[in-house]
């Protein structure tokens, strides 16, 4: 059984949750038996991983998630245990388990990351359904993650639209199809890394110089209001239809980068659910997304992490 579910300021919609389990080995090698620590647990999955950022940071964070199964229950414990208002819409199948290993003679992460289970047409309807059930529309609604089998290509778009009917200001993260048909109806943010959106206008994007026009192409396109974009190793933009920022990537030593990208989204937006403004919010999002990268295994970011990063980064104004 969840929490009592309560519309929220950031409702995050994950439809293809996971239970990440990781582990450390000696070594990765084949065809040999590998004895590996202790297993830690989390929730998975783009929208939930958001939410509970936005959950350390002090902001208010519901979810709507598919789950069935073992994993599904175990799910609804963890998420009633740290008191995330959530959702669930029961399914036939049984949620999935992704899996992280690190070798610790390398330092190489191995992520084994399966496809989730298929989502019958009433199973994913009762999604949307739910978004037009609310009580009260939130003020932000992130769309994260990718979509499991069944689910049609256009499902972002239909929740976009929903959303759009009430009000609400879609935030969305994911890739390939999905992504291309969300931003078909145009959303408030989106937050594609560089291959993401290299594969969404179809070029390489190997170029420094094209990176802000390409993001520019989304904005002028009317596909989104705002475009993060994440740079990797050379840092992130944020483009508007007026204006440009640039940040460097923070000296930071890796130790796993599950669920930067989840970071970033989830402290931008708290920091927008909090009024602070676009450069702002866009340096939590910085700030959060390094942080993840310096917790191990599959625990997101630490909010005293956050906050000592914050003091580090710098955003810069782009001229035209």
């Amino acid at each position: 059984m969840t929490t009592p579910f309560l519309p929220g300021t950031a409702l995050c919609l994950t439809m293809n949750p996971s239970v990440d389990v990781s582990t450390h080995a000696p070594s990765v090698v084949p065809a040999d038996k590998l004895r590996c620590g202790p297993a830690q647990r989390e929730p998975g999955g783009g929208g939930l991983n958001v939410a509970r950022v936005v959950q350390r940071l002090g902001g208010q964070a519901s979810a709507i998630y598919p789950a069935g199964g073992p994993g599904g229950a175990w799910l609804d414990a963890h998420l009633l245990e740290i008191g995330l208002p959530a959702r669930r819409i029961p399914i036939a199948g049984e949620t999935r388990e992704n899996f992280t290993v690190q070798a610790l003679d390398s330092g190489a992460e191995y992520r084994f990351v399966l496809p989730g289970p298929t989502l019958s047409e009433p199973e994913w309807q009762a999604c949307l359904d739910a978004i037009d059930a609310l009580p009260e529309p939130p003020a932000f609604l992130v769309a994260s993650g990718s979509l499991p089998p069944g689910v049609p290509a256009d499902f972002y778009a239909r929740v976009t639209q929903r959303a759009r009917r009430r009000g609400i200001r879609v935030i969305l993260d994911s890739s390939g199809s999905a992504l291309a048909a969300g931003l078909g109806e145009g959303v408030f943010l989106v937050k594609p890394n560089l291959r993401e959106l290299g594969e969404l206008l179809g070029e390489a994007l190997d170029q420094p110089a094209r990176w802000r026009g390409a993001a520019q192409q989304l904005v002028d396109a009317g596909q989104a209001e705002v475009v993060a974009l994440s740079l990797g190793e050379r840092g992130a933009l944020l483009v508007t239809r007026d204006q440009a920022w640039q940040a460097a990537a923070l000296p930071i030593t890796l130790a796993s980068s599950v669920g930067a990208g989840d970071s970033f989204v989830g402290a931008m937006t708290w920091a927008l659910q909090a009024g602070l403004s676009l450069p702002d919010a866009f340096a939590w999002g910085v700030a959060a997304g390094s942080a993840a990268l310096i917790t191990p295994g599959t625990g997101l970011c630490r909010l005293a992490d956050i906050q000592r990063l914050r003091s580090q980064v710098s955003v810069q104004a782009l001229v035209p």
